[in-house]
């Protein structure tokens, strides 16, 4: 419901900065234009991204240090936010009208060509405005129906960036049934996506988390955990003494360096993030000499994600809610983020 006629409310960035950038304030409410719906945002769910795309740590080409956000420098005022589901409340010219009060869930990238297999060059959020409101603005072609999910709308929340990463990681690391898989930081929402959708592919499911969230991650499907806390090359090489063959890694840094020797011969690094740190020392003979791949992966394609979507209407996996909070508490929210104490997803609700 709107505060006033044609305003709503949003949280925007305002610089680069910690959580005082994050500005509560009532903002109009945008119009689609030809093309496009405009969508009551329902829930919305966070992801590192945010925090990065605050803190403006993305980097640039040819100078790592430079604040930016996901693909380059980022226009602000900008409203954040790519995980949205909602309700279409208008629609655009040459838009179908019976899309108005279908619940949707909208694919948040923006895309270099209209391809199937076209790869992401910006992301609600970033580069045009997001979530973090009452109303977003989204292409028409870009929303999806759901109506029909038994998943709640905070579940559905959950799915866009972060598993639709995690689908793109498995689909471009190749992964199929009867492998072995590891995956590192399955505690957040991008690991525990690529543990729910690997197992619903077949895989066998080596997890890495600790403390209290080894229990909840397994829950999760994980076939076997690995402690952080305790040597990671020694556990797996026990769960699997002849390899895994696959890795995907949100963790990157010594993880990355110190785990290409646990690849079986022709054995996959998916590598999608780097929470530890973003510098390689790969020994590369690792590499060629067992046909061994490092493979970057960002977010989705469009095919990605309509795949995504079927697994939404299916609910085929179920995503996990860790903590919910009113729009006002986007700060709050974003500091329990990089807390990094929960596991499954934090929500906002509009």
């Amino acid at each position: 419901m709107v505060e006033a006629a044609g305003v709503m409310r949003a949280v925007r960035l305002t610089g680069h900065g910690g959580t005082e950038v994050l500005e509560h304030a009532q903002v109009p409410i945008p119009r689609p234009h030809a093309g496009e719906v405009l969508v009551r945002v329902a829930s919305v769910a966070l992801n590192n991204t945010d925090v990065w795309t605050r803190q403006g740590a993305y980097g640039l080409p040819g100078d790592s240090q430079a604040l930016a956000g996901w693909r380059g420098p980022i226009d602000f005022p900008r409203i954040q936010g790519a995980d949205i589901c909602g309700y279409v409340e208008s629609v655009g010219s040459d838009v179908a009208a019976d899309l108005v009060r279908r619940r949707v869930l909208i694919d948040p990238a923006i895309y270099e060509t209209a391809d199937d297999d076209a790869h992401p060059v910006g992301l609600l959020g970033s580069e045009r405005d997001g979530g973090y409101a009452q109303y977003v603005i989204a292409p028409a072609d870009h929303v999806y129906d759901v109506v029909a999910s038994e998943l709640t709308d905070d579940q559905l929340a959950c799915l866009p960036t972060a598993y639709g990463t995690a689908l793109g990681m498995i689909e471009r690391g190749r992964v199929s049934s009867g492998e072995t898989v590891l995956v590192s930081g399955a505690s957040g929402g991008v690991g525990l996506a690529l543990v729910q959708i690997a197992r619903a592919r077949g895989a066998r499911v080596l997890a890495i988390s600790s403390g209290s969230k080894l229990g909840p991650v397994e829950a999760a499907g994980a076939h076997a955990m690995i402690d952080r806390a305790q040597s990671i090359e020694d556990q797996v090489r026990a769960a699997a003494p002849g390899g895994i063959d696959a890795a995907l890694d949100v963790v990157a840094g010594d993880l990355l360096n110190q785990g290409i020797s646990l690849l079986r011969e022709g054995g996959r690094w998916i590598v999608a993030g780097a929470l530890d740190h973003y510098r390689l020392e790969v020994d590369v003979r690792r590499l060629y000499l067992h046909n061994r791949q490092i493979i970057g992966s960002s977010m989705h394609t469009p095919a990605h994600f309509r795949a995504l979507a079927g697994l939404a209407r299916s609910a085929e996996v179920h995503p996990v809610v860790a903590e919910m909070f009113d729009l006002s508490d986007a700060a709050h929210a974003q500091e329990a983020l990089e807390r990094r104490e929960h596991v499954g997803k934090l929500i906002l609700h509009p």
